[in-house]
């Protein structure tokens, strides 16, 4: 018997299409699909285990390596213990740290006599570091931290300079201060900071003079868990001046907290149009009303009142996103639709924010309120004081208030990183503790020219939550070292962190060849994405991740990036808990959002995120946000829509293997494997009993045989599964298009044929499973009357020999039939098959 299964035509529907998805060129001819497989210099897509030396690794008391540096003096160095710190995923780095405080009883300058310009000058080797200069101030003062990195250091004492700035010529050299690194301290967190002293100032000759002056300073060699270390300016930097040296430094931001404001317009009282306001012909005209919400540059309208009239209702909810601290209002604008392409203004009312209550739960106890429109137009000007003597004034009644029960969306549900509802009332405490070691990258590409050769100053983002981090800037290297370790609270383990790089190119003239101007964007080199619940618990993961980015020339791999990932488990019994309770808070299910209205929410929310953190200092900017919150996830692209469409078909690979092995067992392809299921079946029937624990231990022993195999990494990004190493040219070319389109004409117009043909081979399958589940309904719809005289006979038949029948000898004799050998077998159809098949569906009824 031929088997005839639904999800096997779909599958092999599904795969006539797939071979004309990228195979539909200009000329409507198949194109070479080009396969990384074939591609002897295939770029190595992989995860890589590393081996770092990590904090924790080191046994106490044991000395940390030392990296070779040009200059000796540095035994100091060398000799020091692991720290006690909390940096123990990432690699120990030793920083030599000098906070200048600030000076007093500063000489005049020689010349003119007046109090001089100070600025102090901190020189190590041929790294110098210098603070800005105050006009004329005897006593100044900077409390400035400069950072010198171990590995780069070339010479055993530190000079501190104070200098008097010059408009004309060199700046005067007023004194320093010297220190033999031999002397220096070493200070390891969590111990108090260095307390500063006070140094005289000594001449520059070697004569021990002294001059008039003195000098706050401290002095100390620390690692990168120092409290000074982000705000510090750091020898990797030493080329950035001006405003690019806060870019550089890493920094921990957080999101703007997000409300949605649900604005439900119930209805207006006494509105009248512009004419009859200044008493027009027209006063007999009632106008089509409308109500424009709008909060910042979130706008909504309700529906037009389709019947005219001057008390209109609309009961319409109107919903938008907004941020902590509420800076803006809700303005209500009552518009006539005069015409189609005229609204005329009939009244205003400005709202703030706070005027309106919080709501923590699906309770809909809110009070509604009338709220007075400011009148617009001819009408405002004629009433004057008039309206004082006015009975009615025109105005709106809304029901407006701050939902406080929901998660605002700002990043997509399928790379979800926190849950929580906005309130912090409802939260519920953390589960676990996530922490990352940020230890470097290896093999960026360059991303820009400096001096006539390819640069890279990359930095690292980490967004998990509502806790954005951002490392410091490594300044012109293909193999940045950051070392940089950093902690989110864990509320739910079904959650995804992102850790993305970047090319900083906001580091000014000296910084960038670009220029480094505000128009400038910082360049992506590749991100990652960690779901927490593939991480086992209490295990350190230290992996090379790869970064690939997606260009209209095809897929690339812009280096690798290097962590350290733990996660720590606070609580597995509420862990466990998790996974019984829904993914959002409960009023997503109880009052949910369509689906337009979702896209519509995390898009402003998006927005509002990108523009508060864009207004950080230093700036965490609009092309990184947004980036690291996929905000183009939403936009077409025909290699998105064939991965998306290979994993739906490989869903029913299972199925259809299964299928397939069943009819080789049916056909007695392997005698034995035939024999067995004979016997299977046979005990099955006379002890049905044991069906249910027979299905359940074969899923138990599934797992275990699994267990062996289990994967050892986190999972990363797949080209293969995106669909991107066998990316055609001109698809890329669309998907980095811009919207609207830019292109050609006649490149348009075969770009929209080639989708009028991908969807509709699509539109046929869809179709095809709609018709199969139309001619199920139709068995007892009577649409075929015959047909259903015959299925309503054969279940009565069916039920009479079932009920005489024992179900042993039911199940024996179908089971029997099923398995019969092929010489019993005929190569047409079955009967229900041909009976299936004629069977009416609505398609009939298509035009």
């Amino acid at each position: 018997m031929k088997q005839s299964s639904a999800p096997l035509l779909w599958a092999s529907e599904g795969c006539a299409i797939l071979g004309t998805v990228g195979s539909i060129t200009h000329g409507g001819l198949q194109a070479p699909r080009m396969s990384g497989h074939a591609d002897p210099h295939h770029e190595d897509f992989q995860l890589k285990d590393t081996n770092p030396l990590l904090g924790e690794q080191w046994p106490k008391g044991a000395a940390v390596p030392a990296r070779p540096s040009g200059g000796g003096g540095l035994a100091g160095w060398l000799g020091v213990d692991k720290p006690s710190s909390t940096y123990d995923l990432v690699e120990q780095m030793f920083f030599l740290y000098v906070r200048v405080v600030k000076a007093k009883d500063l000489p005049p300058n020689p010349i003119t006599g007046a109090a001089m310009d100070p600025y102090v000058e901190v020189r190590l080797g041929n790294y110098k570091g210098t603070t800005r200069h105050f006009d004329r101030r005897p006593n100044p003062e900077w409390d400035q931290v400069f950072a010198f990195s171990k590995s780069r250091v070339q010479s055993n004492v530190l000079e501190v300079f104070l200098k008097d700035r010059e408009m004309l010529g060199r700046d005067d050299y007023v004194g320093k201060v010297v220190f033999d690194l031999a002397e220096v301290p070493t200070r390891v967190p969590p111990d108090s900071p260095l307390a500063p002293q006070w140094y005289r100032l000594e001449q520059r000759r070697g004569d021990g003079g002294r001059v008039r002056g003195e000098l706050m300073l401290a002095v100390w060699i620390g690692t990168q868990a120092d409290e000074a270390f982000p705000e510090a300016w750091h020898s990797d930097a030493a080329t950035v001046r001006g405003e690019g040296v806060a870019s550089v430094r890493s920094k921990a931001y957080v999101s703007p907290k997000l409300w949605y404001l649900r604005v439900n317009v119930i209805e207006a009282q006494d509105v009248q149009p512009q004419q009859a306001q200044a008493g027009a012909g027209a006063r007999g005209r009632a106008p089509e009303v409308f109500v424009k919400a709008q909060v910042g540059h979130q706008i909504l309208k309700t529906t037009v009142v389709p019947a005219p009239t001057l008390n209109p209702r609309w009961n319409e909810d109107l919903v938008f996103v907004v941020a902590e601290p509420f800076e803006e209002q809700l303005v209500l604008t009552v518009e006539d639709r005069v015409s189609p392409r005229k609204d005329d203004l009939l009244g205003r009312v400005a709202l703030p924010l706070t005027l309106f209550e919080k709501r923590l739960d699906h309770r809909p106890f809110v009070q509604s309120r009338w709220f007075d429109l400011e009148k617009f137009g001819v009408g405002a000007a004629i009433e004057g004081e008039t309206r004082r003597d006015l009975r009615f004034a025109s105005r709106v009644h809304v029901r407006a208030c701050l939902e406080g029960a929901y998660h605002v969306m700002d990043e997509s549900t399928m790379y979800i990183s926190d849950t929580r509802p906005t309130a912090r009332q409802l939260w519920k405490p953390p589960v676990g503790v996530l922490e990352v070691g940020i230890l470097g990258a290896a093999g960026l590409q360059p991303m820009k020219n400096r001096e006539g050769r390819g640069a890279t100053d990359a930095y690292c983002v980490a967004k998990y939550g509502q806790k954005w981090v951002r490392t410091r800037t490594m300044i012109g290297t293909f193999n940045p070292t950051w070392n940089e370790q950093y902690t989110w609270e864990v509320f739910d383990p079904c959650t995804v962190i992102t850790i993305g790089v970047f090319d900083n190119c906001h580091l000014g003239n000296n910084g960038n060849g670009n220029g480094g101007g505000n128009t400038a964007r910082d360049a992506r080199i590749g991100k990652i994405r960690i779901r927490l619940s593939t991480l086992e618990t209490d295990r350190v993961y230290t992996h090379s991740y790869p970064l690939i980015v997606l260009h209209p020339s095809g897929v690339k791999k812009t280096g690798e990036l290097r962590l350290a990932v733990r996660f720590t488990c606070l609580s597995l019994i509420n862990m466990v808990h998790l996974y019984t309770q829904p993914l959002l808070p409960k009023m997503h299910y109880l009052h949910p959002f369509t689906v337009t209205q979702l896209d519509a929410l995390r898009y402003q929310a998006m927005g509002i995120v990108a523009a508060r953190l864009g207004r950080a200092e230093p700036p965490l900017r609009r092309e990184v946000v947004e980036y690291m919150l996929d905000v183009e996830s939403h936009m077409w692209s025909m290699r998105r829509s064939k991965a998306n469409f290979f994993r739906a078909v490989s869903l029913f690979s299972g199925a259809a293997a299964a299928a397939r092995w069943f009819n080789d067992v049916c056909h007695w392809k392997n005698v034995a494997t035939t024999a067995l299921v004979h016997v299977l079946l046979l005990i099955l029937i006379w002890y049905p009993e044991l069906i249910l624990p027979t299905v359940f231990l074969y899923m138990f022993m599934i797992g275990l045989w699994n267990y062996r195999r289990r994967t050892r990494h986190p999972p990363h990004m797949d080209t293969k599964l995106s669909w991107a190493e066998a990316a055609h040219p001109d698809e890329l070319d669309e998907e980095f298009d811009t919207f609207p389109t830019s292109r050609q004409q006649d490149v348009v117009y075969m770009r929209y044929d080639r989708l009028r043909s991908v969807a509709g081979r699509i539109q046929t399958v869809v179709g095809d499973m709609a018709t199969q589940g139309e001619r199920l309904q139709s068995l007892l719809s009577w649409r075929d009357p015959r047909a259903t005289c015959l299925f309503v006979f054969f279940c009565l038949i069916a039920a009479i020999v079932l009920y005489v029948t024992p179900f042993r000898v039911v199940a024996l004799v179908a089971g029997l039939y099923l398995l019969r050998h092929p010489r019993f077998r005929s190569r047409l159809p079955s009967v229900p098959s041909n009976f299936f098949r004629r069977l009416p569906s609505r398609a009939d009824s298509m035009l």
